[in-house]
């Protein structure tokens, strides 16, 4: 077993290529990722190759498939190096007026659409400096990016979580009805399957909650419509019959926008939790928590709750 003596002949750079490598399985990938040459990467790969005394990996068409002895070297370095990173940011102290700190985070539409604004008028205020990298992602996209460390921080629905995460739950998801027509009065359940409808889906699903609960009392409604993202409703909306089923806070966000206005859905819908993740290596992290802190203000309650680690491959349930 190698010593701390041994450990100087360790790089971390060359550790950090081959957890990217890891993830990527392609050098021209991890070298965009790391912002460094084919030639470097692949340099790279051969001291590893000789830390190791082993291929590490093999090329198979495109990629580079990982050796099984690669496969036991990762699951022990990536916790390695999130308590490497732990310790690191630690010693690091944070000002939001000056710092400078680059925040990396995954959100889905509709969540962008509702905190991005709020955040970043605060974030003008409190932290002008700080840049913030926003990566569109699901709840399907999210886990993924927190695993290779893409991003620190995601807030969704109920995600599977990779190991070595921690997350807090912010507040229900409550559906609402959004419409834009002239008619008074909220919509009854007839009305409801009459109108034409307009769904939200990044993937182009048209069958959701509303679709299944209304087969389960033999009725059903007509989806006429599905778009990518939300922010193109209220001019899609406005002036037309059309109805959509968003969560309460994109309702209250769009509420006013193009004579948009939202009620109770006329029908029993299932609530998810939104929820705030992030990589267990950030925990202490002194600007992922004031980053996390206005998130949840913004989003949720204000106070700073006790977050849970996850274990792997075990479903989010937030209390």
């Amino acid at each position: 077993m190698m010593n701390r003596n041994d450990l100087r002949r360790a790089d971390i750079h060359l550790l950090v290529v081959f957890e990217t490598m890891m993830y990527e399985r392609n050098v021209s990938r991890v070298g965009e990722k790391l912002l460094l040459s084919q030639s470097t990467i692949s340099a790279a790969l051969g001291r590893l190759r000789h830390l190791f005394d082993d291929p590490l990996f093999i090329r198979t068409g495109r990629l580079m498939e990982p050796t099984s002895r690669a496969q036991e070297i990762f699951s022990n370095l990536t916790p390695a190096l999130d308590s490497i990173a732990a310790a690191l940011s630690q010693c690091q102290a944070f000002d939001p007026t000056t710092s400078e700190a680059t925040f990396h985070i995954g959100l889905p539409d509709d969540v962008e659409y509702v905190l991005l604004p709020c955040l970043l008028r605060r974030m003008r205020i409190e932290a002008p400096n700080i840049r913030l990298v926003v990566r569109r992602a699901d709840q399907w996209q999210l886990p993924q990016l927190l695993a290779s460390g893409e991003i620190s921080l995601g807030i969704s629905h109920t995600l599977q979580l990779p190991a070595n995460t921690r997350c807090k739950g912010l507040r229900s998801i409550h559906p609402m009805l959004l419409r834009a027509d002239s008619k008074l009065g909220e919509l009854d359940l007839d009305e409801f399957c009459r109108r034409p409808h307009a769904v939200v889906s990044s993937m182009g699903n048209v069958i959701e909650d509303a679709d299944r609960a209304l087969h389960l009392i033999g009725r059903q409604r007509k989806v006429v419509l599905a778009v990518p993202q939300f922010s193109a409703l209220p001019m899609l909306l406005a002036g037309s019959e059309m109805i959509v089923i968003v969560p309460d806070y994109v309702a209250q966000a769009m509420s006013g926008t193009c004579g948009m206005r939202a009620e109770a859905v006329p029908l029993s819908l299932p609530q998810q939790e939104l929820s705030m993740v992030w990589r267990g290596a950030a925990h202490n992290d002194a600007g992922e928590r004031w980053l996390r802190s206005r998130c949840s203000v913004l989003l949720g309650t204000p106070s700073e709750e006790p977050a849970r680690q996850s274990v792997s491959s075990s479903m989010l349930a937030v209390a």
